[in-house]
Protein backbone atom coordinates (compact mmCIF):
# COMPACT_ATOMS: atom_id res chain seq x y z
CA UNK A 1 0.00 0.00 0.00
CA UNK A 2 2.78 2.48 0.48
CA UNK A 3 4.53 1.12 -2.65
CA UNK A 4 0.41 2.53 -4.16
CA UNK A 5 0.88 5.97 -2.73
CA UNK A 6 4.37 6.76 -4.16
CA UNK A 7 3.21 5.25 -7.59
CA UNK A 8 0.52 7.48 -7.33
CA UNK A 9 2.10 10.43 -6.27
CA UNK A 10 4.90 10.36 -8.68
CA UNK A 11 1.43 10.13 -11.45
CA UNK A 12 -0.01 13.48 -9.82
CA UNK A 13 3.64 15.02 -10.56
CA UNK A 14 3.76 14.13 -14.00
CA UNK A 15 0.18 15.48 -14.74
CA UNK A 16 0.96 18.75 -13.05
CA UNK A 17 4.00 19.03 -16.03
CA UNK A 18 1.44 17.52 -18.49
CA UNK A 19 -0.50 20.58 -17.45
CA UNK A 20 1.84 23.24 -17.21
CA UNK A 21 2.80 22.38 -20.79
CA UNK A 22 -0.65 22.16 -22.53
CA UNK A 23 -1.08 25.74 -20.79
CA UNK A 24 1.56 27.20 -22.37
CA UNK A 25 0.67 26.15 -25.74
CA UNK A 26 -2.61 27.49 -25.15
CA UNK A 27 -1.12 31.11 -24.16
CA UNK A 28 1.01 30.88 -26.82
CA UNK A 29 -1.91 30.27 -29.36
CA UNK A 30 -1.83 33.62 -31.23
CA UNK A 31 2.63 33.64 -30.91
CA UNK A 32 3.90 33.91 -34.39
CA UNK A 33 5.99 31.34 -34.85
CA UNK A 34 4.97 29.36 -32.02
CA UNK A 35 6.06 25.16 -32.17
CA UNK A 36 3.95 23.53 -29.66
CA UNK A 37 5.38 21.35 -27.08
CA UNK A 38 4.17 17.74 -25.97
CA UNK A 39 5.29 15.75 -22.88
CA UNK A 40 7.09 12.56 -22.79
CA UNK A 41 6.44 9.85 -20.10
CA UNK A 42 8.88 7.13 -18.62
CA UNK A 43 7.93 4.52 -16.28
CA UNK A 44 10.36 3.82 -12.94
CA UNK A 45 12.13 0.95 -12.03
CA UNK A 46 10.40 -1.85 -10.83
CA UNK A 47 10.75 -4.22 -8.24
CA UNK A 48 11.33 -7.69 -9.10
CA UNK A 49 9.37 -10.04 -6.65
CA UNK A 50 9.53 -13.10 -8.94
CA UNK A 51 11.66 -13.68 -11.85
CA UNK A 52 10.61 -15.60 -15.07
CA UNK A 53 12.85 -18.45 -15.25
CA UNK A 54 12.02 -22.30 -16.85
CA UNK A 55 14.68 -24.73 -16.11
CA UNK A 56 12.91 -27.68 -18.01
CA UNK A 57 9.55 -28.27 -19.09
CA UNK A 58 6.94 -28.21 -17.27
CA UNK A 59 8.81 -26.52 -14.46
CA UNK A 60 9.77 -22.91 -13.62
CA UNK A 61 8.12 -19.62 -13.58
CA UNK A 62 6.88 -18.70 -17.76
CA UNK A 63 5.70 -15.56 -16.29
CA UNK A 64 7.52 -13.15 -13.25
CA UNK A 65 5.74 -10.88 -10.95
CA UNK A 66 6.70 -7.10 -10.64
CA UNK A 67 5.69 -4.01 -9.34
CA UNK A 68 6.71 -0.52 -11.17
CA UNK A 69 7.14 2.58 -8.85
CA UNK A 70 5.05 4.99 -11.04
CA UNK A 71 6.04 7.25 -13.72
CA UNK A 72 8.13 9.82 -14.25
CA UNK A 73 8.22 12.84 -17.25
CA UNK A 74 11.39 12.30 -19.57
CA UNK A 75 11.27 15.21 -21.78
CA UNK A 76 9.47 17.74 -23.54
CA UNK A 77 9.64 17.04 -27.72
CA UNK A 78 8.60 20.33 -29.85
CA UNK A 79 6.76 19.54 -32.82
CA UNK A 80 7.93 21.47 -35.90
CA UNK A 81 5.08 21.16 -38.01
CA UNK A 82 4.12 24.32 -39.94
CA UNK A 83 1.62 26.46 -38.38
CA UNK A 84 -1.30 28.30 -40.52
CA UNK A 85 -0.12 31.51 -43.04
CA UNK A 86 -1.95 34.26 -42.79
CA UNK A 87 -1.34 37.16 -44.62
CA UNK A 88 -0.52 40.75 -43.92
CA UNK A 89 0.64 42.81 -46.92
CA UNK A 90 3.23 43.99 -45.06
CA UNK A 91 6.97 44.42 -46.65
CA UNK A 92 8.82 42.72 -44.04
CA UNK A 93 6.51 40.25 -43.07
CA UNK A 94 8.12 36.96 -44.07
CA UNK A 95 6.88 33.47 -43.55
CA UNK A 96 8.85 30.09 -44.59
CA UNK A 97 6.93 27.59 -46.15
CA UNK A 98 9.32 24.33 -45.39
CA UNK A 99 11.63 23.39 -42.69
CA UNK A 100 14.02 26.75 -42.38
CA UNK A 101 14.85 29.05 -40.00
CA UNK A 102 15.68 32.81 -40.34
CA UNK A 103 19.08 33.33 -38.89
CA UNK A 104 19.69 36.23 -36.33
CA UNK A 105 22.17 37.76 -34.23
CA UNK A 106 22.00 38.40 -30.96
CA UNK A 107 23.70 40.97 -28.51
CA UNK A 108 26.52 38.85 -27.75
CA UNK A 109 27.31 38.36 -30.70
CA UNK A 110 26.07 34.41 -31.00
CA UNK A 111 23.80 32.84 -33.78
CA UNK A 112 20.34 32.61 -32.64
CA UNK A 113 17.36 31.06 -34.72
CA UNK A 114 13.81 31.74 -35.41
CA UNK A 115 10.35 31.63 -37.43
CA UNK A 116 8.76 34.55 -36.65
CA UNK A 117 9.16 36.56 -39.55
CA UNK A 118 7.93 39.81 -38.32
CA UNK A 119 10.52 41.73 -39.06
CA UNK A 120 11.55 45.58 -38.89
CA UNK A 121 13.65 48.31 -40.04
CA UNK A 122 15.90 50.25 -37.39
CA UNK A 123 17.49 53.39 -38.31
CA UNK A 124 21.37 53.98 -37.74
CA UNK A 125 22.81 56.96 -38.71
CA UNK A 126 21.99 56.91 -42.47
CA UNK A 127 22.05 53.60 -42.85
CA UNK A 128 18.84 51.81 -41.85
CA UNK A 129 18.85 47.81 -40.74
CA UNK A 130 16.44 44.65 -41.15
CA UNK A 131 16.06 43.30 -37.72
CA UNK A 132 13.82 41.28 -35.03
CA UNK A 133 11.22 42.91 -33.08
CA UNK A 134 13.97 43.21 -30.24
CA UNK A 135 16.48 44.60 -32.76
CA UNK A 136 18.23 41.52 -33.32
CA UNK A 137 20.43 41.69 -36.80
CA UNK A 138 18.75 39.69 -39.33
CA UNK A 139 21.32 37.99 -41.06
CA UNK A 140 22.27 37.29 -44.81
CA UNK A 141 23.34 34.07 -46.02
CA UNK A 142 27.18 35.35 -45.74
CA UNK A 143 26.23 36.19 -42.07
CA UNK A 144 26.62 39.56 -42.62
CA UNK A 145 23.89 42.11 -41.36
CA UNK A 146 21.25 43.30 -44.02
CA UNK A 147 21.31 47.07 -45.10
CA UNK A 148 18.15 48.13 -47.05
CA UNK A 149 19.72 51.45 -48.87
CA UNK A 150 17.24 55.01 -48.07
CA UNK A 151 17.11 55.55 -51.59
CA UNK A 152 15.70 52.09 -52.77
CA UNK A 153 12.09 51.57 -53.22
CA UNK A 154 9.30 48.78 -54.40
CA UNK A 155 11.13 46.35 -51.58
CA UNK A 156 10.52 42.99 -52.77
CA UNK A 157 11.77 39.62 -51.69
CA UNK A 158 11.60 36.61 -53.45
CA UNK A 159 11.10 32.82 -52.58
CA UNK A 160 14.70 32.14 -52.58
CA UNK A 161 15.30 35.46 -50.17
CA UNK A 162 16.76 37.77 -51.95
CA UNK A 163 16.22 41.56 -51.63
CA UNK A 164 15.38 43.43 -54.59
CA UNK A 165 14.77 47.65 -54.78
CA UNK A 166 13.99 50.06 -57.66
CA UNK A 167 16.67 52.84 -57.62
CA UNK A 168 15.72 56.35 -58.43
CA UNK A 169 16.15 55.10 -62.36
CA UNK A 170 13.55 52.47 -61.86
CA UNK A 171 16.67 50.02 -61.89
CA UNK A 172 16.11 46.78 -60.61
CA UNK A 173 18.93 46.42 -57.64
CA UNK A 174 19.52 43.27 -56.01
CA UNK A 175 20.45 43.94 -52.26
CA UNK A 176 21.43 40.61 -50.08
CA UNK A 177 20.19 37.62 -49.64
CA UNK A 178 18.48 36.12 -46.46
CA UNK A 179 19.94 33.38 -45.27
CA UNK A 180 17.59 29.98 -43.73
CA UNK A 181 19.45 27.34 -41.80
CA UNK A 182 18.62 23.91 -41.44
CA UNK A 183 18.93 21.18 -38.80
CA UNK A 184 19.56 17.72 -38.85
CA UNK A 185 17.72 17.47 -35.54
CA UNK A 186 15.52 20.53 -34.95
CA UNK A 187 13.70 18.90 -31.68
CA UNK A 188 16.97 19.37 -30.48
CA UNK A 189 17.01 22.53 -30.30
CA UNK A 190 16.94 24.84 -27.14
CA UNK A 191 13.95 27.23 -26.63
CA UNK A 192 15.15 30.47 -24.71
CA UNK A 193 11.80 32.80 -25.56
CA UNK A 194 11.50 35.86 -27.39
CA UNK A 195 10.63 33.02 -30.35
CA UNK A 196 14.40 32.01 -30.69
CA UNK A 197 15.96 28.71 -30.31
CA UNK A 198 19.56 28.17 -29.81
CA UNK A 199 21.72 25.38 -31.24
CA UNK A 200 22.59 22.56 -28.86
CA UNK A 201 25.38 19.56 -29.52
CA UNK A 202 21.84 17.01 -29.86
CA UNK A 203 20.35 19.73 -33.03
CA UNK A 204 23.49 19.52 -34.18
CA UNK A 205 25.65 22.98 -36.67
CA UNK A 206 23.18 24.62 -38.24
CA UNK A 207 23.60 24.72 -42.58
CA UNK A 208 22.78 27.66 -44.69
CA UNK A 209 20.97 27.36 -47.96
CA UNK A 210 23.61 27.70 -50.69
CA UNK A 211 21.73 27.10 -53.69
CA UNK A 212 18.93 29.03 -54.11
CA UNK A 213 17.40 25.60 -55.91
CA UNK A 214 18.63 23.23 -52.65
CA UNK A 215 15.46 21.46 -51.56
CA UNK A 216 14.37 21.12 -47.38
CA UNK A 217 15.12 24.42 -46.80
CA UNK A 218 11.92 26.23 -47.86
CA UNK A 219 10.77 29.17 -50.02
CA UNK A 220 10.15 32.27 -48.30
CA UNK A 221 6.43 34.07 -48.86
CA UNK A 222 6.91 37.81 -48.19
CA UNK A 223 3.86 39.36 -46.82
CA UNK A 224 2.79 36.67 -44.61
CA UNK A 225 3.15 35.53 -41.14
CA UNK A 226 3.34 31.77 -39.76
CA UNK A 227 1.12 31.50 -37.20
CA UNK A 228 1.54 29.21 -33.91
CA UNK A 229 0.99 25.30 -34.51
CA UNK A 230 -1.25 25.13 -31.69
CA UNK A 231 -4.74 23.31 -31.92
CA UNK A 232 -6.83 24.40 -29.37
CA UNK A 233 -8.96 21.66 -29.52
CA UNK A 234 -6.60 19.14 -29.41
CA UNK A 235 -4.84 21.21 -26.65
CA UNK A 236 -8.02 21.09 -24.72
CA UNK A 237 -8.95 17.53 -24.90
CA UNK A 238 -5.36 16.78 -23.69
CA UNK A 239 -5.90 18.95 -20.83
CA UNK A 240 -9.67 16.95 -19.98
CA UNK A 241 -7.27 13.67 -20.10
CA UNK A 242 -4.77 15.52 -17.93
CA UNK A 243 -6.84 16.42 -15.63
CA UNK A 244 -8.62 13.05 -15.45
CA UNK A 245 -5.36 10.88 -15.04
CA UNK A 246 -4.84 13.45 -12.12
CA UNK A 247 -8.02 12.47 -10.41
CA UNK A 248 -7.61 8.91 -10.72
CA UNK A 249 -4.15 9.29 -9.32
CA UNK A 250 -5.57 11.26 -6.26
CA UNK A 251 -8.18 8.19 -6.05
CA UNK A 252 -5.47 5.90 -5.80
CA UNK A 253 -3.74 7.78 -2.73
CA UNK A 254 -7.29 7.92 -1.20
CA UNK A 255 -7.92 4.09 -1.71
CA UNK A 256 -4.06 3.17 -0.24
CA UNK A 257 -5.11 5.39 2.75
CA UNK A 258 -8.31 4.07 3.94
CA UNK A 259 -6.55 0.43 3.13
CA UNK A 260 -3.85 1.54 5.35
CA UNK A 261 -6.47 2.81 8.34
CA UNK A 262 -8.35 -0.68 7.96
CA UNK A 263 -5.19 -2.03 8.73
CA UNK A 264 -4.24 0.22 11.86
CA UNK A 265 -7.58 -0.45 12.95
CA UNK A 266 -7.81 -3.87 12.62
CA UNK A 267 -7.08 -5.15 16.68
CA UNK A 268 -9.69 -2.21 17.55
Amino acid sequence: MMRALWSAASGMLAQQLNVDVIANNLANVNTTGYKKSRVEFKDLLYETLMRPDVHQPGQGNPVGLQVGHGVRPSSTTRVFTTGNLQQTGNTFDLAIDGEGFFVVERPDGSRAFTRDGSFKLSMEGNERYLVTSEGYYVLDEDEDYISIPVDLTDISISADGTITGKDESGNIVEIATIAIAKFLNPEGLLAVGNNLFEQTEASGEYHLKQDRDEPGFGNILQGFLEMSNVQVVEEMVNLIVAQRAYEINTKAIQVADEMLGEANNIRR
